[in-house]
């Protein structure tokens, strides 16, 4: 058992390492974009299925919480927290469509769109973040592997090298808790 927890860990950094060396100037660049939004007054749409939808909800919380210091609820929205409208969008309009029709109704110009998808070929995401497009929002991807579909429809795509879901959720979470401390800290 101490091997099996050692790998996890080593695994763990190893992965870490090559995501800060590949996404950091695309994390600041998240950054900005995000805090630019807030300020002028604009909300954060954050959307992924599974563990990535866990993910969307846990950053909606941080922003709209806090992170770690004292300061002004910021506004941003979990689409996957409503479980009547992805129930009915599912039932009336098919599962891919559970995030491009919230992101219909609740986006408006300016605003930011995360979606978050380890393989970037989750047709859901992906339909929601091309509809943020056209709604004329900044567009944020959350991917691993090579990145998927997700990088043509994100303004600043956040790519973790790794094949393996678990790590890509890992780096997904840290990179997450990083955007949302660097716009925490200008604000």
């Amino acid at each position: 058992m101490p091997e099996t927890i050692h790998a996890e860990f080593l695994a763990h950094i190893k992965v870490a390492e090559k995501t800060m060396e590949r996404c950091s100037i695309e994390l600041a660049q998240a950054a900005d974009l995000c805090f630019d939004a807030l300020k002028a007054g604009r909300k954060i749409l954050l959307m992924g299925n599974g563990g990535s939808a866990a993910d969307a909800l846990h950053l909606a919380a941080e922003f709209t919480g806090r992170y770690q210091t004292q300061r002004v609820g910021l506004p941003a929205i979990a689409l996957t927290s409503d479980a009547a409208a992805l129930t009915s969008i599912g039932n009336d309009f098919g599962f891919d469509m559970v995030f491009s029709r919230q992101i219909e109704a609740l986006a408006k110009k300016g605003d930011v769109c995360i979606g978050f998808s380890t393989s970037g070929q989750s047709a859901n995401v992906i339909r929601g973040l091309e509809r943020a497009r056209i709604k004329g929002c900044k567009t944020i991807g959350f991917t691993g592997r090579e990145g998927g579909e997700m990088p043509e429809f994100s303004d600043i795509c956040l790519i973790v090298p790794s094949e393996i879901t678990s790590r890509i959720q890992e780096m997904h979470l840290l990179m997450g808790h990083t955007l949302v401390n660097l716009v925490e800290s200008r604000w």
